[in-house]
């Protein structure tokens, strides 16, 4: 199905090719991991393939549905260990071994306890060569949502900020402080979560949808959950008007049954938070909660107040910080130079630097 007429012997190379693939579902295999897969034979690529979406089928099965080559000493890069346990689908080394592949690349090995480092012993027993650790630096970084969903209760948390050049977080006489394009990276990461958490102050505030407005990604618009203490928000907002459409959650304390009966209506669930000794909702307890209710990659999408309460709470895994290229000066509310430089001391900068027309982007992993 897919022909390269340059042949590569790099190992590398096909498993970053592998990378790419698992990116494309991130955010929207439900809890399985997105993965990539690569099959080569005589150093051509001659099928790709990335888990489903809701995560199922997955990506060795796939690549391996799609080729239209005899798979009979073929190679085959994944970026996680293939699963080796019976679940809703036959195991993927089952296929492998189907097919006659010879040998078997991966990354790093699959948390899950029912596939763990079992993989590399059952293929070799059926003497295909397995080769572990290609890439895996950026593996392991591109996975640690999905380790953490294996081995915690919580969520894996990124949170979005964005500030002017000298820091300030509010634009008093325009909406926005970051660019354009600034903005269309916020709804692609979207894209890539499967659940957004705001507040209602935000969605007062902006009356905001937080779906994927971007073409052809509209469909993977995540799930949204507001914080709203004493159920604040309005009915006629757009997220609540949308909730039909977009899975839509309410995390309250101060009930109101009939508020609570007329968003049930609307299709809004509502779910009772205690409130932490401060009497705002306890963000711990929520995030167990969110967990609860099935999602794994959370993108905190917020005012400056609570989303410096999850970082203080050491709550959050990546912080997303965009920074414009212009000051605001006068214009600018809110400035946060001094709590970020605290929120931030001793973390590490995970990428470099992205460029993107003046504005940049950096991420930091905060736990």
């Amino acid at each position: 199905m897919f022909i390269n007429q340059n042949k590569h012997t790099n190992h590398t190379f096909f498993m970053k090719l592998a990378l790419a693939q698992a990116q494309k579902n991130l955010g929207n295999t439900k809890e399985n991991p997105s993965v990539g897969c690569v099959i080569t034979k005589n150093n051509s690529i001659i099928s790709i393939g990335f888990t489903s979406i809701n995560g199922r089928p997955h990506a060795e099965q796939n690549a391996i549905n799609l080729s239209k080559t005899n798979l009979k000493n073929s190679e085959l890069y994944v970026t996680l260990e293939p699963c080796s346990h019976y679940g809703k689908t036959s195991p993927c080394t089952k296929s492998i071994i189907k097919n006659g592949i010879k040998k078997v690349f991966f990354s790093i090995n699959d948390p899950d306890l029912r596939s763990y480092n079992k993989s590399t012993k059952l293929l070799r027993r059926k003497k295909i060569s397995v080769n572990k650790g290609t890439y895996a630096n950026e593996l392991n970084l591109f996975y640690r949502s999905y380790i953490k969903s294996k081995r915690n209760l919580l969520p894996f948390v990124t949170c979005k900020l964005s500030v002017s050049k000298d820091f300030f977080t509010i634009n008093k006489k325009n909406k926005w402080i970051t660019n354009k394009f600034s903005r269309a990276r916020v709804h692609l990461m979207r894209s890539n979560h499967d659940c957004i958490i705001t507040s209602s102050k935000t969605i007062i505030k902006d009356n905001s949808e937080l779906t994927c407005r971007i073409d052809g990604l509209k469909n993977r618009s995540p799930s949204r959950i507001i914080l709203d203490n004493k159920l604040k928000i309005s009915l006629n907002s757009k997220i609540i008007k949308e909730a039909s459409i977009y899975r839509t959650i309410i995390f309250y304390n101060k009930s109101n049954k009939k508020k609570i009966k007329r968003l049930k209506n609307l299709n809004v669930k509502s779910f009772k938070i205690s409130l932490d000794v401060e009497k705002n909702l306890d963000l711990g307890e929520a995030l167990i909660k969110v967990r609860q209710l099935g999602f794994y990659r959370i993108f905190l999408e917020t005012g400056m107040k609570l989303a410096t309460n999850f970082l203080y709470k050491n709550l959050v895994d990546d912080l997303k910080l965009f920074i414009s290229n212009k000051n605001l000066g006068r214009n600018g509310m809110c400035n946060i130079k001094k709590n970020l430089k605290l929120i931030l001391k001793d973390k590490e900068s995970i990428n470099e630097k992205v460029n993107l027309f003046g504005d940049k982007l950096i991420t930091y992993k905060i736990n």
